[in-house]
């Protein structure tokens, strides 16, 4: 909760007019102790990919609501958490990215990528982002693929004169991920076709950009169950 993510929703929360924060936890807290000594209806985590995973399978066990924003989660692991929510009646909320603007890009890319025949994605995150790619730049590709499956189809007639230098490859789609200090989360989403590109960027300048996500996701996710991935299930 001291984090900067967790000190950021800890001020969201406790601004928002019927919410209430009843506890938090940091690196070395117990949180089965804290839960059990708070009673919470909904978890928020912001922690690491390392322990993601155990961490919603716990609050799913306490029987409580959790909103994710944490990356790291396989599809494997998605399918999971959905089985698990749907037998304890709870709803997950696992969302990449809670800014509104970042949802909006990956909604025109997909639209863009029907019309568009190669695209490669760029993200850029702070020094200290523990995973790559980002869950962002995941989510973009997954929206795109399921517009345009046919998407980068024809192989380019390149060779690689420095291991990786074109980046990794998720589902067909180059992705590159910057890791400098002096950002805190962007991606440029770029389009090419005969005789033009066209370029979407979104640009987190403060992580002030994700806390009314993040309070409309807790408020909506008690009238859930099962896993929903995306901010945009709840828009």
């Amino acid at each position: 909760a001291s984090g900067n993510m967790g000190a950021e929703t800890v001020r969201a929360v406790q601004a928002a007019e019927g919410l209430n924060l009843v506890g938090g936890i940091d690196a070395f807290d117990d949180p089965k102790q804290i839960i059990d000594s708070c009673n919470p209806d909904v978890v928020i985590d912001f922690t690491h990919p390392d322990v993601i995973l155990q961490n919603i399978t716990h609050y799913i066990g306490y029987g409580l609501h959790s909103v994710i924003g944490t990356t790291g989660l396989s599809a494997k692991d998605l399918e999971t958490l959905d089985s698990l929510a749907k037998d304890k009646k709870v709803g997950v909320a696992v969302c990449p990215n809670f800014a509104i603007g970042a949802v909006l890009m990956m909604k025109a890319a997909a639209e863009i990528s029907k019309y568009m025949d190669r695209v490669e994605v760029i993200e850029y995150h702070h020094d200290k982002k523990a995973d790559a790619p980002s869950g962002t730049a995941i989510k973009t590709i997954d929206v795109i693929i399921e517009a345009n499956p046919n998407i980068n189809t024809e192989k380019l007639d390149e060779k690689e004169l420095v291991e990786c230098v074109r980046g990794g490859e998720y589902k067909g789609v180059q992705v590159h991920s910057v890791r400098l200090p002096g950002f805190i989360a962007s991606q440029d989403v770029i389009f090419g076709g005969m005789g033009q590109r066209l370029k979407l960027t979104h640009d987190t300048i403060s992580r002030e950009s994700f806390m009314p996500g993040v309070v409309l996701v807790v408020r909506k996710i008690q009238g859930k169950v099962g896993l929903l991935y995306g901010l945009e299930n709840f828009l």
